[in-house]
């Protein structure tokens, strides 16, 4: 069996190290660590592998909390304390910056971090019926399988929402046709947790009894998804509350759709919200641009500070939501909302826009890259925050807003937001260069 001593972690969490001159990645295993590893995909110049075993462990390895960890896919980094979790992604921020933009940031922001347990408040669990491995399977995907995870809890989804898997099986089992059901979507928010469930066939009189009877005991809400997004609605409790979360320190509620998209660490969203208002700075007089502005995350608390807001998205649904979020805080008079496709942006398009004093961004993974080719050389916005799930897409973005565009990269810091996994949310402030 092959040794390896770990020289550091990539960014998906796998311990790197060289043997004989080739990069080998390993699964479990951790910076300074010496272990046996076992390849499952060899190429000319590096190797995929899983540790073996642990010949000098880590000061930082910690035994693993979930009983599933290893074969769920849902989590690749409960080895490693929650401390040196954080430690590796920024690591893994600044590598980025530096060896693709070749940047590193005046300030390294303090990382943001929350509880490491029982966080995720949006999820999709897959459902599949495997008679071999007794019945109804809800859960994530195995390790590296489209294989649906043999699982009865779930340490980083909430403990309500854990304890429901066992009965969620049986549920299932239970339905006219348990092979056609493929997942359940999760959503919690405020007091109130939807299951939304995805049905590729018309549910019989007695499937609805059956989900009646689960919410009943359960105290969740039903949403049927017999199609596409746009089919997903309320079954019942018919009367039930709308899904919301609380930014507390902008009095601000802000309501959402089961299916819409946000964060799914509420803990980590309040935090990083409040830094990027201390980065933006919005000020009355202030004229403020949110990009991918989705339901108003940032563009509220903005307007909560006196700035004039202009949020643009995509999607037209997520906007009406937004409106509805800004008049609901009686913020209508200080928000507009516009729909546009950002990743068509040219400068003619954000031109039209108008003059903005300063720019929140805001993007899904593939990053920003057409809205940074369009900014102006020169001149406004003065000031850039930008919000990124994607440390790669965001150093690229930098290296057009630092090398074409006169901005310098004053601060950049992770948050948090997926302990136990290798994802990682950043926040980076760049402002003009005088």
């Amino acid at each position: 069996m092959p040794i390896a001593e770990v020289e550091s972690l990539d960014h998906d969490g796998r311990g790197f190290a060289h043997v004989n001159g080739k990069a080998i990645f390993i699964e479990g295993a951790l910076p300074g660590e010496l272990v046996e590893y076992a390849s499952y995909r060899r190429k000319p110049k590096y190797e995929n592998a899983c540790a073996v075993a642990i010949l000098r462990a880590s000061s930082q390895r910690v035994v693993p909390r979930c009983h599933h960890f290893g074969h769920c896919g849902g989590c690749s980094m409960q080895h490693l304390h929650p401390s040196g979790q954080t430690a590796a992604k920024q690591r893994v921020l600044e590598d980025a910056l530096w060896h693709i933009a070749r940047l590193r940031a005046d300030q390294i922001l303090p990382p943001i971090s929350g509880l490491p347990w029982e966080y995720r408040l949006r999820a999709r669990l897959s459902v599949r019926m495997v008679p071999r491995k007794g019945g109804a399977l809800v859960g994530f995907h195995e390790r590296h399988s489209s294989f649906v995870a043999v699982m009865d809890s779930c340490e980083i989804l909430p403990g309500n929402v854990s304890a429901l898997i066992p009965d969620l099986k049986r549920l299932v089992s239970a339905m006219s046709r348990p092979d056609r059901l493929p997942q359940v979507e999760v959503a919690v928010g405020g007091a109130s947790t939807v299951l939304v469930l995805r049905h590729l066939e018309t549910l019989t009189t007695g499937d609805e009894d059956l989900l009646r009877s689960f919410a009943d005991r359960h105290g969740v809400i039903w949403y049927l998804q017999p199609a596409g997004v746009d089919s997903v609605r309320l079954f019942y409790p018919a009367d039930a509350a709308a899904l919301a979360y609380d930014l507390p320190d902008f009095g601000l509620r802000l309501n959402f759709h089961p299916t819409e998209f946000t964060q799914v660490n509420h803990g980590i969203n309040r935090m990083l919200v409040r830094r990027a208002m201390s980065l933006l700075g919005p000020q009355p007089g202030d004229r403020i641009g949110d990009l991918f502005c989705g339901l108003g995350n940032f563009t509220l608390p903005i307007a909560r500070l006196g700035a004039r807001v202009l949020g643009i998205e995509g999607s037209r649904a997520l906007v009406e939501r937004a409106r509805e979020n800004a008049a609901r805080n009686g913020l209508a008079a200080s928000c507009e909302f516009g729909v546009a496709n950002l990743f068509e942006a040219t400068e003619g398009s954000f031109a039209a826009l108008g003059p903005f004093d300063k720019l929140l961004i805001d993007p899904p993974r593939e990053g920003a890259i057409a809205v940074v080719n369009a900014l102006p050389a020169t001149g406004v916005p003065e000031r850039i925050v930008y919000v990124s799930c994607n440390p790669a897409t965001l150093a690229r973005d930098a290296a057009v807003l630092v090398h074409e565009k006169s901005y310098r990269l004053s601060a950049a810091g992770i948050a948090n937001m997926f302990p136990q996994t290798s994802h990682l949310e950043s926040i980076a402030l760049f402002e003009r260069r005088l």
